[in-house]
């Protein structure tokens, strides 16, 4: 059987009739910028040569991690997206970023 086929949430059949499936979604608390510990590393794979720089490891909501990729791309003045819960910035700015997040109080690895 294929990955796709799979039910993620473990309910296959219910013969109760008044059986009602509610997908719970909790969303994680963000964790203040001090106790964060973000990774910045630039990438290449799968973009042609192209290089971007990868904000990684973001503890928190959705809603904060879009403001901090808006402050970033605003920074940089360049464009970008938010992925799977992480930031994708356009370019190679790993040292520009890691002063931007630093300022802002956050913990960097590269």
């Amino acid at each position: 059987m294929s990955n796709k086929n799979k039910n993620k949430q473990g309910i296959v059949y219910s013969t109760d009739p008044d059986f009602e499936y509610v997908e719970q979604y909790y969303e994680q608390e963000t964790l203040p910028n001090n106790q964060q510990k973000l990774r910045v590393e630039l990438d290449k794979k799968q973009r042609n040569g192209k290089k971007v720089t990868l904000i990684t490891r973001f503890v928190g909501s959705q809603e904060d991690l879009i403001t901090l990729s808006k402050v970033l791309k605003n920074k940089c003045g360049v464009g970008g997206t938010v992925k799977d819960g992480y930031i994708l910035i356009q370019g190679d700015f790993r040292d520009k970023v890691t002063d931007i997040l630093i300022g802002a109080g956050y913990k960097v690895s590269r």
